[in-house]
């Protein structure tokens, strides 16, 4: 098997950063900056600690408050910092306010004192908007796990959360899939390629966060766009690479029944990297759902 179509799965099932990806060109924005001082000294510019449920989180924003329009705020894959989404947020950032925040156990952030589970990782999401976005209408868009974490998310905090983009999110049935697509029989690389991604699902990853099954459930009639991969590295995987793609885009599907209001559209030249390989892809998306917010 090919070693970084192996590597590439790993990032997909989880989102982790496994692989070094460029974002492009980010001039002079520095979103690793200290944040400045502002006229509102709760606002913050650049990037900050601060704490959350006694954890302290590595949180980054830019861009101003404009009318009606929610706050963007971006989940990065597993593993991955915000400095991966630097330079979407950049971009976002000229005609929105966007955030970013290290998950526990990413970036700058704490690590998890414990195994995490949902609950959890929504307690700190929780705390982040608390701090970045008060009682302003939010829009998450997340890659990966950090779309999986959204879409889970989004139902119990509909009076908040009034948009979703999901970035080739991880399917909602990952284990499923994966132990279907390659079954306990296959040896060799398959095998190996099998037990990193269900060790990976059962908390082997840099949050410790336990990523179970689980059904879709709605967030009402919020708009949602889901975006998969269109290049079908997956099927590069001898033997099972084809039930791999297969059952990747029927995750992608499901996750139409988090709205009402749900697309899915397919980025033709983007791998899982969706955002780095297709920014504008990815920043179009955004744009239309916090405009439907707006209104």
């Amino acid at each position: 098997m090919n070693r970084t179509v192996a590597i590439a799965l790993c990032c997909a099932v989880a989102g982790g950063a496994l692989t070094a990806c460029s974002g492009g060109s980010l001039e002079n924005w520095d979103p690793l900056a200290p944040a400045t001082p502002e006229a509102d000294a709760d606002l913050i510019s650049g990037t900050q600690k601060i704490d959350v449920a006694g954890s302290s989180v590595n949180v980054s924003c830019s861009g101003d408050p404009a009318g009606d329009r929610p706050v963007i705020v971006l989940l990065p894959g597993a593993g991955d910092g915000l400095d991966k989404m630097a330079a979407l947020q950049k971009t976002l950032s000229e005609k929105n306010r966007v955030c970013t925040y290290d998950r526990l156990g990413a970036g700058a952030s704490d690590q998890p004192d414990a195994p995490q589970d949902f609950t959890a990782t929504g307690k700190i999401l929780t705390g982040v908007l608390d701090r970045v976005a008060g009682d302003a209408p939010v829009v998450l868009a997340g890659h990966s796990l950090g779309g999986l974490i959204a879409a889970r998310y989004a139902p119990d905090h509909q009076d908040r959360v009034k948009g979703v983009v999901l970035m080739d999110a991880t399917s909602p049935t990952m284990t499923a899939d994966i132990t279907t697509a390659i079954p306990e029989s296959a040896t060799g690389p398959a095998a190996e390629l099998r037990a990193q991604n269900l060790a990976v699902l059962q908390g082997n990853n840099p949050e410790k966060l336990v990523i179970p099954d689980g059904k879709v459930r709605s967030a009402g009639d919020i708009p949602v766009e889901v975006i998969q991969h269109g290049k079908r590295y997956l099927a590069a995987v001898p033997e099972y690479g084809p039930r791999l793609e297969k059952a990747w885009s029927a995750g992608q599907r499901k996750w139409l029944a988090l709205s009402s209001r749900s697309k899915l559209s397919t980025a033709t030249d983007s791998e899982h990297y969706i955002y780095v390989d297709q920014p504008d892809v990815a920043v179009k998306a955004i744009q239309r759902v916090a405009s439907q917010v707006a209104g």
